[in-house]
């Protein structure tokens, strides 16, 4: 790894725009009025992409 993607932290910045890439794959726009149904809007939408993140990461297992 070069020195500058150290320095200027590009592996977690390039993980983070990959999530909120993913993120905006389950709807550009809030769909709901209320504030407190906005936040609860994306909530869901956080857990569904958590979830498809679990469901996506092999299990590694030790061969002996």
């Amino acid at each position: 790894m070069t020195n500058w993607k150290c320095w200027n932290d590009y592996h977690q910045r390039s993980r983070f725009e990959t999530k909120t890439h993913c993120f905006k794959f389950l709807g550009e726009r809030v769909m709901a009025r209320d504030f407190d149904l906005q936040i609860a809007e994306l909530q869901i939408r956080a857990s569904i992409l958590n979830r498809f993140t679990v469901l996506g990461r092999p299990e590694t297992q030790r061969v002996a």
